[in-house]
């Protein structure tokens, strides 16, 4: 069964310096039929103005992956780390006990446009971490690459969770497949162009929930240009 939410109905909030679209429940968008799915607990779509950020807060027992499409965002936290994250980058932070961390878009001319995804930790209270690595676009050129796993396979990041997010880049007329074992679900989220899932359009924004469906079919729908997708395999 695949269930589409429409990215026109997600939750939204536009704060000036954040324009931002909420897939599930989050902040003062709250609807309880959108709570999270699986252990996917936040997809947030957002978009940063030049020289404005998130300041410093906290987190803790969450395992925070951040995925920019557009931009460039500068990275600092309690552990040390400082870093800017760019298309083709996955940050990990496995917040565990609690960690302190801010985000900012440095640039003074271009907006950021990045995902966070929040996805909740198999087990809880353990030492903060951070990872960040760089997958080219050829490696996800009409192929599911998967850049986060439980077991960084195939050089992915690694988090603290049964789950797996891949990310692929289609040309029109292209596709992928994908198998689903059973007893596991899947997320789909079209993060650029427009693609049809097992037949269903979905175009940027949008998202599916895939339940019981034992094989996925993805194919590039965006005349002349690459679609963006993660497909999430969840317990």
């Amino acid at each position: 069964m695949i269930t589409i939410r429409p990215a026109k109905e997600r939750g939204h909030a536009n704060h000036g310096w954040l324009d931002t679209y909420h897939t599930f429940s989050f902040a003062d968008y709250y609807d309880p039929k959108h709570m999270g799915f699986r252990s996917l607990r936040v997809i947030n779509d957002d978009r940063v103005a030049p020289g404005y950020g998130f300041g410093t807060h906290p987190h803790n027992d969450m395992e925070i992956v951040t995925y920019v499409l557009q931009g460039a965002l500068s990275h600092k936290d309690s552990m040390g780390n400082g870093s800017t994250i760019v298309p083709g980058e996955v940050q990990r932070m496995s917040a565990g006990t609690g960690v302190l961390h801010s985000e900012k878009n440095d640039s003074k001319s271009e907006e950021v446009h990045l995902l966070q995804i929040w996805i909740l930790p198999e087990k809880r209270g353990i030492t903060p971490s951070y990872e960040q690595k760089f997958f080219a676009d050829d490696e996800k050129l009409n192929r599911l690459r998967v850049v986060a796993s439980s077991d960084a396979r195939e050089g992915s990041v690694k988090i603290n969770q049964d789950a797996s997010i891949y990310s692929a880049l289609l040309e029109e007329g292209k596709t992928v497949t994908q198998k689903l074992e059973k007893g596991r679900h899947g997320w789909l989220h079209v993060a650029t162009g427009s693609v049809s899932l097992n037949g269903k359009t979905l175009n940027a924004g949008d998202g599916a929930a895939i339940t019981e469906e034992s094989e996925l079919t993805v194919t590039g729908a965006t005349a002349g240009k690459k679609s963006e997708i993660l497909f999430f395999d969840l317990a």
